[in-house]
């Protein structure tokens, strides 16, 4: 696969649980299923995933979502990538912003450069449709992390930040963060509170009750609205006839 160099575009102006299994789970991080594999039972359960979020709130349409975990290794990063698919595969513009200015991994997933983004336009060294590159996805674009910053979480809370947020809905028709633990570092928490909503990431079998009530309680003190919580990794082996209807 090449790799994209940067192009400047033009673009026109309670709780819900999924089940996803674990195969195949470790080729996710490079091939995202929903990609290459539409209509295999795993993209399907994503699609679900996508259409319990658009029912997840009636009054108002979601315009702003981030995905986050408890804890590292949970497939926050695999799920916020085929949700960000499945809802371009709608028909949606969608900015995929990756808001994890530690450790990124955006720009390996989909295979495009980093050279700048999110920080520099933060920092104003940029401008959002500068920074923003195609995929090959129709539909979905992409704003990387950009050079990792010494400041993240004051960087994701300032005024520029929100700055950010509010040029992207007006380009995009959903934006879409991928954001760091929640029990690691305050920067989930504080983007949480600038987002319509929050999906958090669970892996069967490794986060701890205790951990996902932490998570939940940082969010609502944050004042972030949890759309919903998705089960990862989950042992389908006595689940079959619910995959086959599933599919």
């Amino acid at each position: 696969m090449k790799r994209q160099g940067y192009k400047k575009i033009k673009i026109r102006g309670g709780v819900t649980l999924a089940l996803i299994r674990n195969k195949h789970n470790n080729q996710l991080k490079r091939n995202i299923i929903t990609k290459h594999q539409p209509k295999s039972p795993i993209s399907e359960q994503y699609r679900t995933i996508r259409t319990n979020i658009e029912f997840s709130s009636l009054d108002e349409d979601i315009r702003t979502m981030m995905i986050t975990s408890a804890g590292p290794g949970e497939g926050k990063s695999t799920t916020t990538a085929n949700l960000a698919v499945v809802f371009a595969q709608q028909g949606k513009r969608v900015l995929l912003i990756d808001a994890d200015l530690r450790k990124p991994t955006v720009q390996y997933t989909f295979n495009v450069l980093n050279t700048r983004g999110l920080a520099n336009v933060i920092s104003q060294q940029t401008v959002l449709t500068d920074a923003v590159q195609e995929s090959e996805v129709e539909n979905l674009f992409i704003l990387t992390s950009g050079p990792i910053p010494p400041n993240p979480s004051e960087m994701l809370g300032s005024k520029a930040m929100d700055r950010v947020i509010e040029e992207a809905t007006t380009l995009f028709d959903i934006v879409i963060f991928d954001t760091p633990p929640l029990l690691a570092v305050t920067d989930a928490q504080i983007l949480s509170n600038k987002c319509d909503g929050t999906v958090l990431v669970t892996q069967s079998k490794k986060t701890e009750k205790e951990q996902l009530l932490k998570a939940k309680e940082l969010l609502q003190s944050a004042k972030g609205k949890i759309l919903g919580v998705v089960l990862n990794k989950m042992n389908m082996k006595k689940l079959n006839d619910y995959y086959y209807y599933g599919s």
